[in-house]
């Protein structure tokens, strides 16, 4: 580990203590990453042992964002780490949930970690790294968000949990990307069902529909602790 930036920033590498190797290693074919950068002094590989990506829309409703905040907010007290990309809508709604309930939460950036993506979330981050979680990015110092490395990032966010939840995502929802990787990946995939006459929810109800992903009303029917780090 080599720290950067008067220690506002981190480089890990594989041969890294806290490098996720049993989390990463299932990349080969998608793309190990050979580096990552963090911000913020906790283990990556501690948080993602046990550790649940919630990802959806950004456009997400009331009922998304209220969905992801409470499993943010559950998945916290139950010790499990929260992951998500740090968007807009049902991301940032997760990251929030895991927070109120004074827990770890992970954000994988598609940008370099001295960036805060989006603008508004520059409170967010700095509670997120004060209260003992990770900003996390392949993408070096001073990278900025382009649209490859959006797609790109979702194949992290499907590797580094054991569980991808999907809380609402339109048809062409970034989050349908991350739950096919994760389903490649042999990790587990679940759905939240929205409305049918709702856009938010088309997407991740065609994942329940051809059984991508299985039906998720409560915690309890999440599986997210397989020991690997």
């Amino acid at each position: 580990m080599r720290a950067i930036d008067n220690g506002t920033a981190r480089l890990l590498v594989p041969e890294d203590e806290e490098w996720p190797l049993g989390r990463l290693s299932a990349l080969v074919g998608y793309g190990v990453p050979l580096a990552l950068w963090l911000r913020g002094n906790a283990s990556l590989a501690e948080l993602t042992n046990t550790a649940v990506t919630i990802t959806g829309s950004r456009a997400s409703s009331a009922y998304g964002n209220t969905i992801a905040a409470h499993f943010g907010s559950a998945l916290a007290d139950a010790g499990a780490a929260v992951v998500s990309g740090g968007s807009l809508g049902v991301d940032e709604a997760a990251h929030h949930g895991a927070l109120a309930a004074n827990g770890p939460t992970v954000v994988v950036l598609p940008c370099g970690v001295d960036r805060t993506y989006p603008r508004q979330h520059v409170r967010l981050y700095e509670q997120i790294v004060d209260q003992g979680g990770l900003l996390v990015s392949e993408y070096s110092i001073g990278a900025v968000p382009i649209r490859a490395r959006f797609r790109a990032r979702c194949r992290l966010l499907a590797a580094l949990t054991a569980a991808t939840v999907i809380v609402e995502a339109g048809r062409r929802s970034g989050a349908l990307t991350v739950a096919g990787v994760a389903n490649d990946l042999g990790r587990r995939v679940y759905g939240v069902p929205g409305p049918i006459h709702s856009a938010t929810s088309t997407g991740v109800n065609e994942l329940l529909r051809v059984g991508t992903a299985t039906v998720m009303t409560s915690l309890d029917h999440v599986h997210y602790r397989d020991g690997l780090r």
